[in-house]
């Protein structure tokens, strides 16, 4: 098969980690026969820098062309430490987003065995932990209106959806249910806001499509709760866009590092796959970060873009070796830390020499 491949290093660890995953997939598409094309382009603050825009035409247009997408991460302290900035990185993410039609973000968190004694919560409560976290990624309050004062002492941020952005991400979440456990948790805040009222009674309308589904409601502050408390009670989870952000970054600790999760971004034209984490500016260059997230995200790339299922695999297994015999960066072991190139070159070779 050939493999047209966006790569979007982006900011911070970005490019290092990205080196990593390449590694990984050039052995993989060796071993599996398939000729792989890369067409990277700039995005985030590197692209600032670049032409002054965070996710320029030229980066579309590589993006549509794609079978799929590699994405590292946005983002960089001059921006974060400057609130009157008109162009930030973060606007080129949520252009992407947009412009690909990318409306379902799906991270599956579970837990590796040789990793339990890293969470910060007991073994008991997260031993056999394994659910898929459905964000909702193009509507809400991060792309509604949005300003300030003519004095600038007030500020607003609008909370927006319609039925049918919220109809597209619950039947994709009553979907993933049923070829999982058949159980489905849509994580709202109707209590207070509208929005979220129209998210529960629009899932409980098709929620009678479903059946088969146990479909639960739940406010996103027990959500936060629960989601520490019994992570083990979740299989498929549901719900908006600034929820989710937060409870996907909460539940990454159940794993015992946020270098571990990654993502898949799925929509209306190329899919983008990415780690979770941020840019993590302080280790840039370094050669310190964790590239298992990335590597995992090229994973799912492979079995959601192309459905190569043993591809994908493949990766998985390299990683699940490279945690138990604690080939793994300082994130993980601090005593003997490898480099985030060292772990790159393990996984590679693990791959080469094994399958």
């Amino acid at each position: 098969m050939k493999l047209n491949i966006a790569v979007l290093a982006g900011d911070g660890i970005g490019p290092e980690i990205m080196q990593q995953a390449i590694k990984v997939v050039n052995v993989v598409c060796e071993k599996k026969g398939h000729e792989v094309k890369y067409t990277e382009a700039v995005t985030g603050a590197a692209a600032i820098d670049a032409v002054g825009d965070p996710y320029p035409d030229s980066t579309h247009k590589i993006c549509m062309e794609a079978d799929a997408v590699l994405f590292g991460a946005i983002g960089h302290p001059r921006f974060d430490n400057d609130p009157t900035a008109k162009v930030r990185p973060e606007q080129g993410l949520l252009r992407m987003r947009k412009q690909l039609g990318l409306y379902a973000n799906i991270r599956p968190v579970e837990t590796f065995p040789s990793l339990l004694h890293k969470s910060p919560l007991r073994k008991d409560l997260v031993e056999g932990a394994d659910f898929i976290c459905i964000r909702e990624l193009t509507g809400g309050i991060y792309f509604g209106d949005k300003g300030r004062s003519d004095n600038g002492n007030t500020a607003y941020d609008t909370c927006v959806y319609t039925r049918e952005e919220i109809e597209r991400i619950l039947k994709l979440g009553f979907e993933y249910a049923m070829k999982r456990n058949k159980k489905l948790t849509v994580v709202d805040k109707a209590n207070v806001l509208e929005t979220s009222r129209l998210w529960r009674q629009t899932a409980q309308e098709i929620a009678k499509q479903y059946p088969e589904v146990d479909t639960q409601y739940m406010f996103v502050d027990n959500a936060a709760m629960q989601l520490i408390q019994w992570p083990k009670n979740f299989d498929v989870m549901v719900t908006e866009n600034m929820f989710g952000d937060i409870l996907t970054d909460e539940a990454s600790v159940i794993t015992g590092s946020l270098g571990l999760l990654p993502s898949a971004s799925i929509g209306l034209h190329t899919s983008v796959f990415e780690p979770i984490h941020g840019s993590y500016p302080q280790a840039a260059g370094k050669d310190i970060a964790n590239p298992i997230a990335m590597v995992l995200s090229a994973a799912l790339m492979f079995e959601y873009a192309f459905n190569l299922k043993e591809e994908a695999e493949m990766i998985r297994k390299a990683v699940a070796a490279s945690l138990e015999q604690n080939y793994v960066t300082e994130d993980i072991d601090k005593t003997n830390p490898k480099k985030t190139s060292e772990v790159g070159s393990w996984l590679a070779d693990y791959i080469k020499k094994n399958f």
